[in-house]
């Protein structure tokens, strides 16, 4: 049990009302059994939780824990070179018919051992936590085959709880050691980790050597019954080079009928119509959205799909940015997401993201800040997260700043000066 106190300014997205971040000035917290049990005014505590061993912010702002609602962060190999190519102006599709892309991932994640694989996905899910993130959706999609998507998926799960035990991560993949605490201490490797919901991506593109059909029928009779019980979610790119809609509504039917979420990625590199099936499937999620239109904005919004936006993606291959602004007017619920992954988005910071929203999608901080907390949650489907309010999980971010505004104003500065994850303190 623990009080937050001295809390300057709150964000606690308790309406629920998309860019309402119900803020809360001089605020304290109190957390029991993991889950938020109180909050309010620092002069409003109840007699009951005054007594607690208390954590004094002195002044910093505090929010929900950022929820990063899509990521591919279960990968192997190093594509450094393809940023430097895409930077001299060759396209994506000109590296993946070289041997690059997806395919280049696929090649290392499958040579790579299980234990090193969680290795490194740990290391990755240290540092998004160190930076705010408390809840991370992970995909597979570099294996390909019916044993190595499994595997992967195994992985995103078993790294959550290995956060910290990153001793033998080579130095290009992250720091060494474990982490300091504040007044109340606890130390990584002991269960409590990011949380970690993860999607079925077999269908990202179709493996090297088979058909484009045989390998669909290989998605749907062989890879999703062994998936199901492990995966949360369905997730099918659609796209140019990728699947085409008739494909995902195959895919997605079928995971729908095995108890999966589903999710797509729309409307990345063009226009397919992906918007619109996610918007007939009743799809959680529709991901990218780059080339989306008022149409599909008008129909995500009419079924209930939130648009999950990658700006950091579209900033790395200075592509457009998805209509944010327009998408929001239109009524969408809007999440904001890293899109961790080798290629085109290595990207592990949501405060970055936050930044980007705002700077390169026209989203307001305020919107921005909910989209990537609440909005994040509703993404994933998790009522518990996203929100300072009683029976939410006690996921926190302590800023080294008055107010949440410091996010998109300091880009750059790290200001996460604190991070509760499940009632502990972590960083």
């Amino acid at each position: 049990m623990m009080l937050i106190t001295n809390i300057g300014q709150l964000v606690t997205n308790s309406s629920g009302d998309p860019g309402d971040l119900g803020l809360i000035d001089d605020a304290a917290i109190a957390i029991h059994d993991g889950a938020i049990a109180w909050v309010g005014a620092r002069s409003e505590v109840p007699a009951s939780y005054r007594e607690l061993d208390q954590v004094d912010v002195e002044g910093r702002a505090v929010l929900p824990g950022f929820v990063d609602a899509h990521t591919h962060l279960v990968f192997a190999g190093d594509r450094s070179h393809e940023f430097a190519r895409r930077v001299r102006g060759e396209s994506y599709e000109q590296i993946l018919a070289d041997g690059g892309g997806i395919h280049a991932t696929v090649a290392a994640t499958r040579a790579m051992s299980t234990a090193e694989l969680t290795v490194l996905a740990a290391a990755r899910m240290e540092r998004m936590l160190q930076s705010g993130t408390t809840t991370v959706e992970v995909k597979s999609g570099y294996g390909l085959n019916p044993d190595d998507e499994e595997r992967l998926l195994h992985i995103a799960v078993d790294a959550s709880t290995r956060v910290g035990e990153v001793s033998s991560v080579p130095a290009a993949e992250g720091r060494k050691g474990g982490v300091g605490g504040w007044s109340v201490a606890w130390s990584f490797g002991s269960g409590v980790g990011v949380s970690v919901v993860p999607t079925f991506l077999g269908a990202h593109v179709v493996d090297r050597g088979i058909d484009h059909a045989g390998y669909v029928d290989l998605v749907v009779d062989e890879m999703l019954p062994r998936v199901a019980g492990t995966a949360a979610f369905c997730d099918v790119f659609v796209d140019r080079g990728a699947f085409t809609v008739d494909e995902a509504r195959r895919i997605l039917t079928a995971a729908a009928g095995m108890g999966m979420g589903l999710r797509i990625h729309a409307e990345q590199l063009t226009h397919t119509g992906a918007a619109r099936l996610a918007a007939e499937l009743g799809a959680a999620s529709a991901d990218h959205l780059d080339h989306a239109t008022a149409e599909d904005a008008a129909a995500l919004a009419a079924a209930g799909v939130v648009a999950t936006l990658l700006p950091a993606a579209s900033f790395s291959m200075r592509s457009p940015q998805a209509p944010g602004r327009m998408l929001w007017d239109a009524g969408v619920t809007v999440a904001i997401a890293t899109d961790c992954n080798p290629g085109t988005s290595n990207v592990e910071s949501m405060p970055l993201v936050i930044v980007l929203a705002c700077l390169e999608m026209g989203l307001t901080p305020e919107e921005a800040v909910w989209a990537a907390t609440l909005g994040g949650a509703r993404s994933l489907r998790l009522a518990d997260r996203g929100q300072v309010a009683a029976g939410a999980v006690a996921d926190l971010v302590v800023l080294d700043a008055p107010t949440y505004l410091h996010i998109p104003y300091r880009p750059g500065t790290d200001l996460v000066w604190g991070v509760v994850k499940a009632g502990r303190v972590v960083r």
